[in-house]
C-alpha cells in the first residue's frame, strides 16, 4: 500500500481511534468509497494490552473497529467483532486475534492490516498512525508526576490541569509515510471525537502530523465531543476541546469545529449525569473570536450500551454518541462549499 486514495471520489481522511472513528466512518462509507482512517497506536488496556504483553505485537483493538466500519461483508464484519465469553480467550474479540496471528506470521503489522482490509472487503485504507512499538507518556513541567501507558492516563483523574501536560510516545516514533499523504491528497480531514490524552493527543503528538496537518489544502475539521470526560475535561467548553486540540497539534490546524447544538430531554439529561457526563457546554462568543469557524448542528445520538476499552471482563456501561447519519451530512457540505470557493 503506498497510495491512500484510487478513485476520482470526494477523498476524505479521518483521525483518531475507537467508538468516534467506528461511527463516522461507518457513516462517511455512504458518501464516498475514498476514505482514509488514520489510527492511533498507543492503546495498551483490555484484550490489546494482554495481546501486546504477552505476544509483543503492535495494538490491534482501534485498527480492528475501524476496519470493520470500512468493511462491505456483514458476515465477516460480525465475525471480526465476536467477543469470546468464557474459556481462555475470554474478553478477547476474534479480530484482535486475527490481527495478532497476521502479524506474528508475516512479521509485518502493515501487512497485516491489509490483508485483513482484503478479507473484511473494506472500502477505504486503515493506515496505523506509525509502525513502532509505543507508549504513551503524560507529565508536566516542573512536577515529578508522570503518568506512562494510556490505560493509567486515562483511568486517572488529574490533579494537574491537562492543559499543561505535555503528552509524549516512548520511543520517539516515525510517523507511517502512508498517513502524511493521506492528509496531504484528501479533500476533508476530519478529527473524529475521543478522548483528548489518549486518543487524539497521541496521534498529533507524532511529529510531521500537525505539520501535514497545516500544510494540507485539505478543509481540516474538529468534530468535538458531546461531553466531557469525568476527572480529565471536567468544565470544558467547546472552544477549550478545540484548544487542546491545536495545542497538541502545535499551532492553528483547524479550518472548521462541528459541535451539537441540539438540547436532550431532562430525562435524558439525568441519564447523562449519572455516568458523571455532562453536556460540553457551548461558550459561542469566545467560538466567534477564533481563527476557525464554529458550526454548530443538531448531532445528538441515542444512547448505547458499549464497552469501548475491551475489558477482559466484560463490561456495560451507557455512551453518549454523535447522530452519524447527520455528522456525516454536514461534512460532506464542507466539501461541496470548498468546490464552490475554489
Amino acid at each position: 500500500m503506498n497510495e491512500p486514495f484510487a478513485k476520482q471520489e470526494a477523498k476524505v481522511t479521518v483521525i483518531g481511534g475507537g467508538t468516534g472513528s467506528f461511527t463516522l466512518l461507518s457513516a462517511l462509507k455512504e458518501h464516498t468509497s475514498q476514505i482514509a482512517a488514520i489510527v492511533n497506536m498507543v492503546d495498551d488496556g483490555g484484550s490489546t494490552g494482554v495481546l501486546r504483553d504477552e505476544l509483543g505485537v503492535l495494538p490491534p483493538g482501534d485498527v480492528r473497529q475501524c476496519l470493520v466500519a470500512l468493511s462491505d461483508s456483514p458476515k465477516i464484519r460480525d465475525l471480526f467483532s465476536y467477543r469470546f465469553d468464557s474459556g481462555t480467550f475470554a474478553g478477547h474479540s476474534f479480530g484482535n486475534i486475527f490481527l495478532t496471528a497476521l502479524e506474528k506470521s508475516t512479521g509485518n503489522f502493515a501487512e497485516a492490516v491489509e490483508t485483513a482490509g482484503e478479507i473484511l472487503r473494506v472500502n477505504g485504507t486503515v493506515i496505523p498512525a506509525t509502525l513502532d512499538d509505543v507508549r504513551l507518556v503524560m507529565s508536566w513541567p516542573g512536577s515529578s508526576v508522570r503518568l506512562h501507558g494510556e490505560r493509567v492516563i486515562d483511568a486517572d483523574h488529574f490533579k494537574r490541569d491537562p492543559r499543561k501536560a505535555l503528552l509524549s510516545l516512548e520511543p520517539t516514533p516515525s510517523v507511517n509515510p502512508i498517513a502524511i499523504k493521506a492528509i496531504e491528497q484528501a479533500d476533508l480531514v476530519v478529527i473524529a471525537p475521543g478522548d483528548i490524552y489518549t486518543s487524539l493527543g497521541p496521534l498529533l503528538a507524532i511529529k510531521g502530523i500537525g505539520d501535514a496537518l497545516r500544510q494540507t489544502d485539505a478543509v481540516v475539521v474538529y468534530v468535538c465531543n458531546l461531553v466531557t470526560k469525568d476527572g480529565q475535561t471536567n468544565d470544558f467548553t467547546v472552544s477549550d476541546h478545540a484548544g487542546e486540540i491545536e495545542r497538541l497539534g502545535g499551532g492553528d490546524i483547524l479550518d472548521i469545529v462541528l459541535y451539537n447544538s441540539q438540547v436532550p430531554s431532562a430525562r435524558l439529561l439525568k441519564r447523562y449525569e449519572a455516568e458523571n457526563d455532562y453536556l460540553v457546554k457551548i461558550d459561542k462568543k469566545v467560538l466567534d473570536s477564533q481563527h476557525y469557524h464554529a458550526v454548530g448542528g443538531h448531532f445528538l445520538g441515542q444512547i448505547i450500551s458499549y464497552d469501548p476499552k475491551e475489558q477482559m471482563i466484560p463490561v456495560t456501561r451507557s455512551f453518549i454518541r454523535h447522530n452519524p447519519v447527520a455528522v456525516a451530512s454536514a461534512l460532506m457540505t464542507f466539501i461541496e462549499k470548498k468546490k464552490i470557493s475554489s
